[in-house]
């Protein structure tokens, strides 16, 4: 089965473009709280709606700066 699964937190992401989780939400229309489990490594579902807005907020064009697909075995 193929999952996605994020590759940089977004604490890296943020620390990266000199800008805090709250801005991010902010920018993105992401609550911050759902960001903050993922910088926390406390989520495992990634909404892909969210990367798609992180992506758009960060004006990252490649989203594997953001995210891989990966096979796991269940």
């Amino acid at each position: 089965m193929t999952h996605l699964k994020s590759n940089k937190s977004s604490r890296e992401l943020t620390k990266k473009r000199n800008i805090s989780l709250r801005e991010l939400s902010r920018l993105s229309d992401v609550r911050h709280a759902a960001l903050s489990e993922l910088a926390n490594g406390k989520r495992e579902n990634i909404n892909f709606s969210h990367i798609e807005r992180v992506a758009e907020a960060l004006e990252i064009q490649d989203i594997r700066e953001i995210i891989d697909l990966v096979e796991v075995d269940e």
